[in-house]
Parts: structure tokens; sequence; C-alpha cells
């Protein structure tokens, strides 16, 4: 065992009796995940040291447990544990950088997504600071996003002209520029008009940017990344200690009319999926094709 994973295994230990005042299992099972890094460092020796330790070297390992046939949920547990482990480093200034701060699962096979249940998007919702203008459009963003089950790259292009709010729907340019309709629910609308008549309206707006619904404080269409990092920001701050990224509020939303019931077909429209293949991942067993309007089904309707 390499001497520094010893001493600062057994601080981490004491941190979490002493600090976090974790049961005995959780501190257990955090303490396996540690040593199962470890295991598996050493099937290369020399051992790497902890303070040596980047992100390529935990998806090396990510990638081995999942070979070996660990399903998603185990998956998901470890990368917490290791999460706990390297954030403890970080406080204690053992290591400059946390090597899992962009930590994800391997993407193989066909796991089903992280969702959110609809509890944690409120949380999310209302958590919020309405009180700034970057607070109000960002309320805006992820109520649209929830309530119209946007990829990232449609509601970064979302367009003024394609917003039909009168009617209650808006128009979205999908993959292969095929547009299709989608519901837009009565909260998403409401935040997204406090936001075009309040803020957008006072911002200065770049050549070319004027039809796009979401801008930065520059008045330029917003990048993908950037609302990865809102979600992130916004997650983190809650303790919601999922996998969330833009794409699990598209999961959500088709997880959460599923299984309110709503009509697998119409769901897959709605997502503007290709192939009625793609939308089978959101199904959890319960396939009742039923025939009412899709937002009857929608928590947030």
């Amino acid at each position: 065992m390499g001497s520094s994973w010893a001493i600062y295994t057994k601080q981490f230990n004491n941190y979490l009796k002493l600090e976090r005042s974790l049961s005995k299992n959780t501190i257990e099972a955090y303490l396996h995940d540690v040593e199962l890094l470890e295991q598996y460092l050493s099937l290369n020796p020399p051992l790497k040291q902890i303070t040596d330790l980047v992100l390529a070297d935990l998806q090396d390992f990510l990638i081995h447990i999942n070979e070996l046939g660990l399903n998603a949920n185990s998956q998901a547990r470890i990368i917490s544990g290791l999460k706990s482990f390297f954030k403890f480093l970080s406080m204690e200034n053992i290591i400059k950088a946390d090597p899992t701060e962009l930590l994800e699962p391997p993407k193989l096979g066909r796991k089903l997504p992280d969702t959110l249940d609809y509890h944690e998007i409120i949380s999310i919702l209302e958590s919020i600071d309405h009180s700034t203008n970057e607070g109000m459009r960002n309320r805006a963003i992820l109520e649209v996003m929830y309530s119209c089950g946007l990829r990232v790259s449609e509601l970064v292009n979302l367009k003024i002209t394609n917003l039909y709010f009168e009617v209650g729907f808006i128009k979205v340019e999908g993959k292969g520029n095929k547009e299709r309709l989608v519901p837009i629910g009565r909260d998403a609308i409401k935040y997204t008009e406090i936001y075009l008549n309040e803020i957008r309206t006072h911002i200065p707006i770049k050549k070319g940017q004027e039809n796009h619904v979401f801008l930065n404080r520059r008045g330029a269409s917003l990048t993908r990344v950037m609302i990865f990092t809102i979600i992130k920001n916004l997650v983190s701050a809650l303790g919601i200690h999922k996998n969330v990224s833009p794409h699990t509020f598209r999961h959500s939303f088709a997880t959460h009319l599923i299984e309110g019931g709503a009509d697998l077909r119409a769901v897959q429209e709605m997502l503007g999926h290709e192939s009625i293949t793609t939308t089978e991942i959101y199904t959890h067993i319960n396939r009742d094709y039923l025939k009412q309007i899709i937002t009857d089904f929608h928590p947030r309707s």
C-alpha cells in the first residue's frame, strides 16, 4: 500500500466520522471505493501517488469497473465516493486541483440515464435567485427545457419568431434542420415573457443575434457550455448527487410524461426522435398508450 494512500485514507475516515457524521455503512462504502481505485492503480506498478492522479486515471478506472459489469447504480455510487474523497483532499489542500470535477460514468451501452424526480426539478427551479437578471433568464431557460424536453442545441438556437405562445406552442429546429411543434406549459411561457419583456429589452444585442431568445449579458447567444455550467452550479448548491446535465431535463421530461401515462408516440414526436427505439430508453416498464393530449400528463401543466 502506497504510504500516502494509507495516511490519506485514514484522515478521510476520521473526517467522515467526525465532520460528516455519516452512518457506518456509508463510511465503509466510501472507503471501499477509494480502496477499489487503489487496487486498480496497483495493477500497473509503480502505484501512482494520490497527489499525481489526473482525470484520465479516474476515467480509465471507471471504464475498468464498467467492463467488470458493475451496473449503473453501483458505478454512480463509486463515483460519488471518489468525489467525496477528492473533495476532502482538496479542502485539506493535499491536492491542488480536484480530478473528479468533470468525472462522469463512461458512455458504454444503452444505460438508462439519470432522471430527476419532479420534486428535485421544482427544488432546482425554485432555488434560482430571481433578484438578478441572469437568475430570471436562467429560470426561463430551465422552465422551457423541462416543459418542452429540448436538446441543449435546440434551446440555444430557439428563435423569437418561433414562439407561438398564444396557442401554447413553440417551433423547434432539431437535428438535420427538421422542424417540429412542441406544446409549452404556462410557467415556461410566464417566465420567458418576463425575461423577454423586462430583461432582454435592456440588452444591447449583437448583430445577427436579434432573433435568438436567450442571450448573455453582452447580447450574444448562449453557448452549450454556458447551459451546462448554469445547471451544474444550481445542482451542486442543492447537493443533488446525480449526474445532471441539460440532457437530464430532457430525459426527466420524457420519463415523467411516460410514467404519467402519456402516449409513447406523442412523446417521441415531441422529442423529435426518428425511431421508436430511441424513445424506448425512456420507458420504465409502463407502456400504456393513452389517448389524452400530451400536456395532460406533464407535472408542470
